[in-house]
């Protein structure tokens, strides 16, 4: 059977043409694995939320326990799961994903109704970091997953765009995670006052995604050539290499002597600590100042309970913004748009600094501005950079470490803030801002980057 063209040409700019059919297929590939990825983020960070709703049951530092032992699973697994992708395809991780994360918030419910219904003598803390470490395993698959089939659907000249994309996908993952979430636990109360069933805010997220899990075996395809189009030559660094055997030393090689990979991985080590150091942190530090300072529960609420929607629409705006930049003025380059957002994300925690415990609005803008900026930036780096410089062939491995660096940078921003602001909320700014400087130069370093292939090509 013949198959359709994907790419006509490029116009007089350089960008790729493809038919309005071609687009609507991709669009129908994109999307259930993007919406798969947003509701992996509400079976991952609904712990922030049951954090809240169990109150003395999940001290912060417990939660600092349990969260930084998902996080650095999860760091750790791009050794074995990006290597995977890259050989048998996004389709099969974002299905493992998926299928595995769903299991694991069945269990996590299921413990939690022991201990909180049945009477239990269980240690929370110990149980839950056993199983959500498990939970963060198969969740790594994700972000491995959306970047290698994108991979091969997107030009390196379109891929600007689809980092935006990437980040609104990671902002409706915040929203699903934080207000769904929240609606829930609040459902929860609401129905039994006296015994909430907190464990739906495990089970309802697992069910979402075996729907997602079924449509996305119909759907989902991990390249044009298997829905009918023809595979082309996306400019990456795979160009001109995309005929050779799968050889996971070679990529392996190729990965880690790659000096842009490299920094990307340590910006975005930095990513790591700042978003998750703002992100699950201001509300529990919202949570607590409702408690303590009645005068101020009204401008707390409005934070704490419009948190989703709030990161939603920052990393949207973050999103779609890095991605304009670096497609409309710096030629697709992607380290100056990361530098930039970053400047905003230090001028962002030096005013933290100045305004913890002092205005509840203050405090709050100065944590979505950095929202804006780290969401931007993890697009167009662990969404973006790593498919065009890892190229189609090795986006996997590529993915797999640099959004592994990005949650080992989250799970040491776990362990050290659950232990500072357990001490004093003040020293929260001061411990995010030398991350914040870091990443600067960092960005500095790899500036001009851009990926060549074995083809020239466009």
């Amino acid at each position: 059977m013949t198959k359709k063209q994907s790419l006509l040409s490029f116009d007089t700019n350089g960008k790729p043409v493809h038919s309005s059919e071609y687009k609507i297929r991709r669009i129908m590939n994109w999307l259930p694995l993007g919406l798969t990825y947003a509701f992996l983020y509400m079976a991952r960070y609904n712990l922030t939320v049951s954090k809240n709703a169990l109150g003395s049951l999940m001290t912060k530092e417990d939660f600092g326990i349990i969260f930084a032992a998902g996080t650095i699973t999860y760091a750790f697994s791009f050794l074995i799961n990006g290597p995977l992708t890259d050989k048998f395809g996004g389709k099969m991780s974002i299905l493992l994903g998926a299928g595995g994360a769903a299991i694991m918030n069945i269990l996590m419910g299921v413990f939690l109704l022991g201990i909180l219904k049945l009477g239990w003598a269980l240690n929370l803390t110990l149980v839950f970091s056993i199983v959500y470490s498990l939970n963060m395993y198969f969740q790594s698959f994700g972000a491995v997953a959306i970047v290698k089939v994108n991979a091969s659907w997107f030009h390196i000249k379109e891929r600007g765009v689809f980092g935006g994309i990437f980040g609104i996908l990671i902002s409706l993952g915040l929203y699903f995670a934080f207000d769904w979430s929240q609606y829930i636990v609040n459902f929860a109360e609401h129905i039994n006052p006296q015994s909430p069933q907190y464990w739906l805010v495990f089970w309802i997220p697992a069910i979402i995604l075996i729907i997602w899990f079924v449509i996305d075996i119909f759907l989902i395809r991990d390249r044009p050539g298997q829905a009918g189009y023809e595979d082309f030559d996306t400019g990456d660094a795979s160009s001109g290499d995309m005929d050779t055997k799968f050889n996971l030393w070679e990529i392996m090689k190729k990965i880690f002597t790659n000096k842009v990979i490299i920094f990307v991985g340590l910006i975005e080590f930095c990513t790591g600590v700042l978003r998750n150091g703002v992100m699950h942190w201001f509300p529990i530090y919202a949570k607590e100042q409702v408690t303590a300072i009645a005068s101020t529960a009204t401008s707390w609420n409005f934070w704490l309970h419009n948190w989703g929607l709030l990161l939603m629409l920052a990393g949207a705006t973050g999103g779609m913004l890095a991605g304009w930049m670096s497609d409309k003025f710096f030629g697709s380059k992607r380290a100056p748009v990361a530098g930039i957002l970053y400047g905003s994300i230090l001028l962002a925690t030096i005013a933290m600094y100045f305004l913890v415990g002092v205005s509840p609005a203050g405090l709050g803008i100065s944590v979505i501005i950095i929202s804006i900026a780290v969401i931007g930036t993890h697009g167009m780096l662990s969404g973006t950079a790593t498919m065009d410089f890892g190229g189609r062939k090795a986006a996997g491995t590529a993915v797999g470490l640099i959004d592994g660096l990005v949650y080992l940078g989250t799970g040491v921003q776990s362990l050290s803030l659950g232990f500072i602001t357990t001490k004093n909320w003040n020293y929260w700014p001061v411990f995010l801002i030398p991350f914040a400087i870091l990443g600067i130069l960092f960005t500095i370093k790899i500036w001009n980057a851009f990926p060549k292939g074995k083809s020239a090509g466009h």
